[in-house]
């Protein structure tokens, strides 16, 4: 299997006020092309600094981060917003839409930013739109929207520029339940279309969707099972 991420003993230390905090200790971690994977872990155990250095949001102290072959570890924050825009697709839990614009125009927002001409964002933005299930909502501003609609609109988004990641924080954490199974089985069909996928949860029945989890305590991995086998 084609490797797509390489975390070699990676290290992220933090200031708050006069006290160090060791967020990340020593962490080494592959994930393959293709996989499905949740990371777990209870507040402070580092799975939010693991997601920030994983989706090139923040860069560790130490170690190294080989992303498609391409080592981001220690790029400067023009390289590393390119890398986010063209490799990496973001589902938050709040949304992150914005009021003032349709569906539509949200999820052509990647495409703008990537110098893509307007008939071509149009024509890709309307694809990825009905590939979620939201062609009658595609002129609907946030606030016409159900909570669910709205992250399938995050969806999209993130999905339009054919990122090499799907990475998902908390992706289900405003839905109710019914809603969020909705949102894992869409997840599901995106996986099996030959999407990699991390997700950030902690529910333990969303992680359970993932076929790879991974267990976060004090900074470091504690287990990690791919279909209930442990391999760590």
């Amino acid at each position: 299997m084609e490797k797509l991420i390489k975390l070699r003993d990676i290290v992220k230390n933090y200031q708050v006020g006069t006290q160090p905090v060791l967020a990340l200790r020593s962490v080494t971690l592959d994930i393959f092309k293709g996989e499905y994977v949740a990371i777990m872990g209870a507040s402070g155990s580092g799975k939010s600094t693991l997601m920030n250095i994983i989706g090139c949001l923040d860069t560790p102290t130490s170690g190294s981060y080989t992303l498609n072959e391409k080592d981001v570890s220690q790029l400067d924050d023009d390289r590393l917003a390119e890398i986010r825009n063209t490799e990496i697709g973001f589902v938050f839990q709040t949304f992150n839409l914005l009021p003032r614009y349709t569906a539509l125009e949200n999820v052509m927002l990647p495409l703008i930013y990537a110098g893509i001409v307007k008939e071509k964002r149009l024509l890709m933005a309307t694809e990825k739109l009905a590939s979620v299930g939201l062609s009658d909502r595609m002129e609907h501003r946030p606030n016409e929207l159900s909570g669910g609609q709205r992250q399938r609109v995050a969806v999209a988004r993130a999905l339009v520029n054919t990122p090499s990641i799907l990475l998902a924080d908390e992706p289900t954490g405003n839905l109710d339940s019914k809603t969020s199974e909705e949102i894992m089985k869409l997840f599901a069909a995106i996986h099996s279309a030959g999407n990699t996928i991390i997700l950030v949860t902690h529910e333990e029945d969303i992680a359970m969707h993932a076929h790879r989890i991974i267990k976060l305590k004090d900074g470091k991995i504690e287990t990690d099972y791919v279909n209930n086998t442990p391999i760590y």
